[in-house]
């Protein structure tokens, strides 16, 4: 019945019966009749269907929720019982917002030099896509925000609260300020991260507070993307201090602190609130507690 059930959540991910066939390993016959078969195990009907994948019906949902804990479980006992014979191993994956990616080796380097065995995936996601992954048990964990858009069921472990600089050359306007408002910045010409991005969300709503109107001359999902054109001098970009740090400055650019007010936002570390935790998982909480206080 395990396999109907990831069958199931594999449903949830693709919305669609042939890609999420595709992701099971098996026809799209196959995939069919096993979410057919497992209506007629539990005796109800699990997905409305038209000539497409519609969607869940109310049972479905509720089914869903069990798949996913039952799955969740089913894998954490097999790297359990494996750890016990072997120690860890295996393949963690990780899933960070852009702001946040640079912090990911904090986790990953001292995990990995406390077992050698275990490989990483790091993915970069928005913050929405990281829930949502962690629902379907594409991720282990998630480095997000903690305190700002709603977290659902999960477990969150605050590591360090992010800080806005203005990024700018020395030569530009309000380069050669020691610290800037928010109302300063919003008259300026910007590059920020898409909208679909929280910490876009939260500069956005920063900038109105100020009385600006929200308008970059050129937006990216890569805080890469952005940073390099800050680095020619010629644009101007806000991002969190940590990872102004982490990219570095050239001799010409600057870090400024933004000020009235003084934005903060929690990031930290998310997992799925199961107990007991998969060991995995388990090491990674326990890495995420030691580099919390470490930077507290």
């Amino acid at each position: 019945m395990i396999d109907k059930l990831e069958f199931l959540i594999a449903l949830a991910r693709e919305r669609n019966f042939g890609r999420a066939a595709d992701l099971c390993g098996v026809t799209q016959p196959t995939f069919s009749a096993g979410i057919k078969q497992l209506e007629a195990t539990l005796g109800v009907l699990l997905v409305h269907r038209k000539s497409r994948f519609v969607g869940f019906t109310a049972e479905g949902e509720r089914v869903l929720d069990w798949a996913r804990s039952i799955v969740a479980d089913s894998r954490a006992m097999r790297e359990e019982l494996r750890a016990l014979k072997h120690g860890l191993v295996g393949r963690l994956k990780v899933a960070a917002i852009p702001t946040a990616l640079a912090m990911v080796s904090a986790l990953t380097t001292p995990y990995r030099a406390r077992h050698p065995e275990v490989k990483f995936t790091v993915l970069s996601r928005t913050s929405i896509e990281i829930l949502s992954m962690l629902d379907n048990l594409e991720i282990d964990a998630g480095l997000t925000y903690i305190d700002n858009e709603p977290l659902g069921r999960v477990r969150a472990i605050p590591l360090y609260l992010e800080q806005y600089r203005l990024l700018t050359s020395e030569t530009s306007p309000l380069g050669n300020r020691d610290r800037v408002t928010w109302a300063e910045v919003a008259r300026i010409p910007l590059c920020l991260l898409t909208p679909d991005m929280q910490n876009r969300r939260i500069i956005d709503q920063l900038l109105r507070a100020a009385g600006g109107v929200p308008d970059p001359t050129l937006e990216s999902n890569s805080m890469i993307v952005l940073f390099s054109h800050v680095r020619t001098g010629r644009w101007a970009s806000v991002m969190p201090e940590k990872l102004a740090d982490t990219l570095g400055l050239t001799q010409h650019l600057r870090s400024i602190p933004i000020v009235e007010p003084e934005a903060a936002h929690g990031i930290g570390l998310i997992v799925a609130d199961r107990e007991p935790l998969p060991p995995l998982v388990a090491a990674l909480v326990a890495e995420a507690k030691k580099l919390a206080a470490a930077l507290g």
